[in-house]
């Protein structure tokens, strides 16, 4: 085993999302079964009483890797010497909230974080942003922590992903397995594009095993994007524990190698790749080597990805040019 801890802080930890995802840190799923964690609760002040009956159930868990546990509201001491940071907690939409209003309430939150983890956490720091809007979140974080790389600032589509994989498997009628070089263009938001013009079935362009365009097109994209409201009309409360799964497998398409081939959606800054405008925080078809991912260059897009990867960016611009309005990011 691994002697020395990773250390690692989740926001909003006494939320559904971080419940879902904490016993799975705990177990060396995310990052390997033989290395230690520390791992540090952040919320609020009034979830600090929840965050210490989670910490007894993490602690009734008897995990091996389990090194150490704290829970506070004060985010110098929840980042401390943390390696990983994922921010998970954010202010859900309200019935009659814009989403200017909702950018500005995140944006706020998201600036004192990202200047508490510039000011306390480890040199080697890598955030995921999953807390929504998770792109302009991310890049509000991003401007507010200057001296951290701006590599190791992403944002969470992973969810967008997965939904999207699984929906062409049940089409062609294979195993989840099957499906690969599956991207996520754009916003979390339903104006994303999961690109199934470069997607692979069983190594195959997926448009040869799955013929029909039309619900291509249509029913698979609408599908993949309304996937969210359909979860919350139907359980009455937001995607959990499959949203904590996609931070699980965001994770560990970050620090491990990407198998051979094959890519996977995070959202990264811009450098224009592809006609994208740079600064903004897009998702993008990544690789990674271990420390650092990079964006799959060389990809076909067609004139029907063209015009909806232009729509989920144009949709970036628009909640940057908010963020900016409300002097969130400079």
């Amino acid at each position: 085993m691994n002697s020395t801890p990773i250390r690692v802080a989740v926001t909003g930890a006494a939320g559904a999302i971080g419940y879902s995802l904490l016993f799975r840190i705990i177990s060396g799923e995310v990052f390997g079964p033989d290395q230690p964690v520390i791992v540090n609760l952040v919320d609020i002040e009034p979830a600090l009483p929840v965050l210490q009956g989670v910490m007894m159930e993490l602690d009734d868990c008897a995990s091996p890797l389990l090194k150490g546990l704290n829970a506070t509201a004060n985010l110098e001491e929840g980042f401390k010497d943390v390696n990983f940071a994922l921010l998970v907690g954010s202010v859900s939409r309200k019935p009659g909230m814009e989403r200017k209003d909702l950018l500005k309430i995140n944006g706020n939150i998201f600036v004192g974080q990202a200047q508490a983890i510039q000011k306390n956490a480890a040199k080697d720091i890598r955030i995921l942003v999953v807390g929504n809007p998770c792109n302009t979140n991310c890049l509000i974080g991003m401007h507010n922590s200057p001296e951290i790389p701006k590599e190791r600032w992403m944002a969470m589509t992973r969810l967008d992903e997965n939904r999207a994989k699984t929906q062409l498997s049940k089409k062609a009628g294979v195993g989840i397995e099957e499906i690969s070089n599956l991207a996520i263009w754009g916003n979390h938001s339903p104006t994303m594009f999961p690109d199934f013009y470069n997607a692979k079935i069983g190594g195959k362009p997926a448009t040869e095993v799955i013929t029909d365009q039309n619900w291509l097109q249509n029913d698979f994209v609408t599908t993949v994007a309304k996937r969210g409201t359909a979860v919350l009309n139907a359980r009455g409360a937001g995607s959990a524990a499959s949203a904590a799964n996609a931070v699980i497998d965001s994770v560990k398409s970050i620090i491990n190698p990407t198998k051979a081939g094959d890519w996977n959606s995070v959202c990264v800054l811009s450098d224009g790749s592809y006609g994208i405008e740079p600064g903004i925080i897009c998702g993008f078809p990544t690789r990674s080597d271990g420390q650092k991912l990079e964006i799959v260059q060389g990809l076909q897009i067609n004139d029907f990805s063209q015009s909806r990867i232009d729509v989920t960016v144009n949709e970036l611009k628009e909640e940057a040019a908010m963020a900016r309005e409300l002097g969130l990011i400079k």
